[in-house]
């Protein structure tokens, strides 16, 4: 079986914005499901790419720039 690399993504947005950045998560290709949560942080994200650099590159690039995200951490999945 083929690894495909996948991750985690925690988020804390802007107070009130998190509607706004889980619709623009969602609009993402690589993320195959995105959630609200309760708790320390505020969103959670799934997202899968094809090689560790790109996985990297989506969360720095698509993710992390979504306006009124305030903080990210990542927990990259391993078999």
């Amino acid at each position: 079986m083929n690894y495909m690399p996948r991750a985690f993504v925690l988020f804390n947005v802007d107070s009130g914005f998190e509607g706004q950045v889980l619709l623009e998560l969602r609009k993402i290709e690589e993320i195959n499901e995105a959630y609200v949560s309760y708790g320390t942080y505020d969103l959670i994200a799934k997202i899968n790419a094809d090689t560790i650099e790109q996985l990297k590159d989506d969360i720095t690039h698509k993710v992390r720039t979504i306006k009124n995200v305030k903080a990210t951490l990542t927990l990259i999945i391993t078999e």
